[in-house]
Protein backbone atom coordinates (compact mmCIF):
# COMPACT_ATOMS: atom_id res chain seq x y z
CA UNK A 1 0.00 0.00 0.00
CA UNK A 2 1.36 3.42 -0.94
CA UNK A 3 1.42 6.29 1.52
CA UNK A 4 -1.31 8.05 -0.48
CA UNK A 5 -3.51 4.96 -0.28
CA UNK A 6 -2.85 4.75 3.46
CA UNK A 7 -3.94 8.36 3.96
CA UNK A 8 -7.09 7.77 1.93
CA UNK A 9 -8.06 4.65 3.88
CA UNK A 10 -7.52 6.31 7.26
CA UNK A 11 -9.28 9.55 6.36
CA UNK A 12 -12.20 7.72 4.75
CA UNK A 13 -12.64 5.69 7.94
CA UNK A 14 -12.64 8.70 10.23
CA UNK A 15 -14.92 10.74 7.99
CA UNK A 16 -17.46 7.93 8.24
CA UNK A 17 -17.03 7.00 11.90
CA UNK A 18 -16.26 10.40 13.48
CA UNK A 19 -17.67 13.11 11.20
CA UNK A 20 -18.05 15.60 14.06
CA UNK A 21 -15.19 15.78 16.54
CA UNK A 22 -13.50 18.44 18.63
CA UNK A 23 -11.27 18.86 21.65
CA UNK A 24 -12.19 17.15 24.91
CA UNK A 25 -11.17 20.30 26.80
CA UNK A 26 -14.12 22.19 28.24
CA UNK A 27 -14.35 25.93 27.59
CA UNK A 28 -16.85 28.71 27.03
CA UNK A 29 -14.89 31.20 24.93
CA UNK A 30 -11.79 31.50 22.78
CA UNK A 31 -9.91 32.90 25.77
CA UNK A 32 -10.90 29.93 27.90
CA UNK A 33 -9.86 27.55 25.10
CA UNK A 34 -6.46 29.26 24.99
CA UNK A 35 -6.04 28.98 28.76
CA UNK A 36 -7.14 25.33 28.85
CA UNK A 37 -4.77 24.45 26.01
CA UNK A 38 -1.84 26.14 27.73
CA UNK A 39 -2.66 24.22 30.90
CA UNK A 40 -2.96 20.91 29.01
CA UNK A 41 0.72 20.81 28.03
CA UNK A 42 2.16 17.57 29.48
CA UNK A 43 -1.07 17.04 31.40
CA UNK A 44 -4.29 15.15 30.70
CA UNK A 45 -7.46 16.83 29.47
CA UNK A 46 -9.30 15.06 32.28
CA UNK A 47 -7.16 16.80 34.90
CA UNK A 48 -7.53 20.19 33.16
CA UNK A 49 -11.31 19.81 33.05
CA UNK A 50 -11.27 19.27 36.81
CA UNK A 51 -9.59 22.60 37.54
CA UNK A 52 -10.95 24.95 34.87
CA UNK A 53 -14.56 25.30 36.10
CA UNK A 54 -13.45 27.13 39.27
CA UNK A 55 -10.65 28.92 37.42
CA UNK A 56 -13.03 30.25 34.76
CA UNK A 57 -15.66 31.12 37.32
CA UNK A 58 -13.12 33.37 39.01
CA UNK A 59 -11.41 34.57 35.81
CA UNK A 60 -13.90 34.31 32.94
CA UNK A 61 -11.96 36.51 30.53
CA UNK A 62 -8.58 38.08 29.90
CA UNK A 63 -9.40 41.31 31.70
CA UNK A 64 -10.31 39.46 34.90
CA UNK A 65 -7.21 37.25 34.79
CA UNK A 66 -4.96 40.20 33.94
CA UNK A 67 -5.82 41.75 37.29
CA UNK A 68 -4.70 38.66 39.22
CA UNK A 69 -1.22 37.89 40.44
CA UNK A 70 0.55 34.59 39.81
CA UNK A 71 -0.08 33.27 43.29
CA UNK A 72 -3.82 33.73 43.00
CA UNK A 73 -3.91 31.88 39.67
CA UNK A 74 -1.64 29.20 41.12
CA UNK A 75 -4.18 28.42 43.84
CA UNK A 76 -6.60 27.22 41.14
CA UNK A 77 -4.14 25.21 39.02
CA UNK A 78 -1.69 23.73 41.55
CA UNK A 79 -2.79 20.16 40.72
CA UNK A 80 -1.72 20.39 37.05
CA UNK A 81 1.79 19.75 35.75
CA UNK A 82 4.31 22.61 36.08
CA UNK A 83 1.81 24.85 37.91
CA UNK A 84 4.23 27.65 38.79
CA UNK A 85 5.38 28.19 35.22
CA UNK A 86 1.82 27.95 33.90
CA UNK A 87 0.52 30.45 36.48
CA UNK A 88 3.26 32.84 35.40
CA UNK A 89 2.40 32.36 31.73
CA UNK A 90 -1.34 32.80 32.25
CA UNK A 91 -0.86 36.03 34.17
CA UNK A 92 1.51 37.41 31.53
CA UNK A 93 -0.50 36.34 28.49
CA UNK A 94 -3.69 37.80 29.96
CA UNK A 95 -1.98 41.14 30.47
CA UNK A 96 -0.63 41.07 26.93
CA UNK A 97 -4.08 40.27 25.55
CA UNK A 98 -5.47 43.31 27.35
CA UNK A 99 -2.61 45.67 26.51
CA UNK A 100 -2.03 44.62 22.89
CA UNK A 101 -5.30 43.09 21.67
CA UNK A 102 -8.09 44.77 23.62
CA UNK A 103 -8.70 41.61 25.65
CA UNK A 104 -9.39 39.49 22.57
CA UNK A 105 -7.44 36.43 21.42
CA UNK A 106 -5.59 37.10 18.13
CA UNK A 107 -6.10 34.83 15.15
CA UNK A 108 -2.70 34.46 13.50
CA UNK A 109 0.12 32.06 14.38
CA UNK A 110 2.65 34.89 14.69
CA UNK A 111 0.45 36.86 17.10
CA UNK A 112 -0.55 33.84 19.16
CA UNK A 113 3.01 32.62 19.59
CA UNK A 114 4.00 36.06 20.88
CA UNK A 115 1.91 35.31 23.96
CA UNK A 116 3.83 33.90 26.95
CA UNK A 117 3.51 30.13 27.19
CA UNK A 118 1.98 29.75 23.72
CA UNK A 119 3.93 27.59 21.31
CA UNK A 120 3.10 26.48 17.80
CA UNK A 121 1.03 23.48 18.95
CA UNK A 122 -1.17 25.62 21.20
CA UNK A 123 -1.56 28.25 18.49
CA UNK A 124 -2.62 25.58 16.01
CA UNK A 125 -5.19 24.14 18.42
CA UNK A 126 -6.76 27.55 19.00
CA UNK A 127 -6.89 28.35 15.30
CA UNK A 128 -8.37 24.98 14.34
CA UNK A 129 -10.90 24.67 17.17
CA UNK A 130 -11.97 28.31 17.55
CA UNK A 131 -11.66 29.51 13.97
CA UNK A 132 -11.85 26.32 11.88
CA UNK A 133 -8.54 26.99 10.21
CA UNK A 134 -6.47 24.22 8.56
CA UNK A 135 -3.76 24.16 11.23
CA UNK A 136 -2.40 20.79 12.36
CA UNK A 137 -1.41 20.66 16.02
CA UNK A 138 1.11 17.88 16.67
CA UNK A 139 1.19 16.62 20.24
CA UNK A 140 2.73 13.37 21.48
CA UNK A 141 -0.31 11.33 20.38
CA UNK A 142 -0.39 12.73 16.85
CA UNK A 143 3.39 12.35 16.56
CA UNK A 144 3.29 8.70 17.69
CA UNK A 145 0.28 7.66 15.60
CA UNK A 146 1.59 9.36 12.47
CA UNK A 147 4.81 7.36 12.69
CA UNK A 148 3.22 4.05 13.63
CA UNK A 149 0.69 4.22 10.79
CA UNK A 150 3.34 5.21 8.28
CA UNK A 151 1.81 8.59 7.53
CA UNK A 152 5.19 10.25 7.93
CA UNK A 153 8.76 9.16 7.31
CA UNK A 154 11.44 8.42 9.85
CA UNK A 155 13.17 11.67 8.91
CA UNK A 156 10.09 13.53 10.15
CA UNK A 157 11.62 13.51 13.61
CA UNK A 158 10.22 16.75 15.04
CA UNK A 159 6.64 17.91 15.63
CA UNK A 160 7.11 20.64 13.00
CA UNK A 161 8.28 18.16 10.35
CA UNK A 162 5.33 15.89 11.13
CA UNK A 163 2.99 18.88 10.89
CA UNK A 164 4.38 19.83 7.48
CA UNK A 165 4.06 16.30 6.09
CA UNK A 166 0.52 15.83 7.41
CA UNK A 167 -0.66 19.14 6.01
CA UNK A 168 0.76 18.25 2.60
CA UNK A 169 -1.22 15.00 2.46
CA UNK A 170 -4.47 15.85 4.26
CA UNK A 171 -7.07 18.02 2.47
CA UNK A 172 -7.39 21.44 4.09
CA UNK A 173 -11.07 20.87 4.90
CA UNK A 174 -10.15 17.78 6.95
CA UNK A 175 -7.21 19.20 8.88
CA UNK A 176 -9.13 20.71 11.83
CA UNK A 177 -10.80 17.33 12.42
CA UNK A 178 -7.73 15.24 11.53
CA UNK A 179 -5.81 16.53 14.53
CA UNK A 180 -8.53 15.18 16.81
CA UNK A 181 -8.92 11.95 14.83
CA UNK A 182 -5.25 11.11 15.25
CA UNK A 183 -5.07 12.42 18.83
CA UNK A 184 -8.07 10.38 20.01
CA UNK A 185 -6.81 7.29 18.20
CA UNK A 186 -3.54 7.69 20.08
CA UNK A 187 -5.23 8.40 23.38
CA UNK A 188 -7.61 5.43 23.37
CA UNK A 189 -6.36 2.85 20.82
CA UNK A 190 -2.77 3.40 19.68
CA UNK A 191 -1.51 4.11 23.18
CA UNK A 192 2.14 4.63 24.02
CA UNK A 193 2.35 1.50 26.16
CA UNK A 194 0.47 -1.66 25.16
CA UNK A 195 -1.40 -0.33 22.11
CA UNK A 196 -4.83 -1.92 21.69
CA UNK A 197 -4.17 -3.34 18.23
CA UNK A 198 -7.13 -5.70 18.56
CA UNK A 199 -9.41 -2.64 18.59
CA UNK A 200 -7.65 -0.86 15.71
CA UNK A 201 -9.31 -0.72 12.27
CA UNK A 202 -5.96 -0.14 10.54
CA UNK A 203 -3.98 -3.28 11.42
CA UNK A 204 -4.28 -4.70 7.90
CA UNK A 205 -1.93 -2.01 6.61
CA UNK A 206 -0.24 -0.63 9.76
CA UNK A 207 3.56 -0.92 9.35
CA UNK A 208 4.16 -0.92 13.10
CA UNK A 209 1.68 -3.74 13.67
CA UNK A 210 3.17 -5.95 10.95
CA UNK A 211 6.67 -5.44 12.29
CA UNK A 212 5.55 -7.09 15.51
CA UNK A 213 4.06 -10.17 13.84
Amino acid sequence: MTREQRYKAILDYFREEMPVVTTELQFGSVFQLLVATVLSAQCTDKRINQVTPELFSRFPDARAMAEADEDEILDYIKSVSYPNAKARHLAALSRMLVSDYGGEVPTSTDELTRLPGVGRKTANVVQAVAYGRPTMAVDTHVFRVSHRLGLVAGKDNTPYKVEQTLTRHIPADDIPQAHHWLLLHGRYICTSQRPRCGKCPFTSFCPSYHKQQ
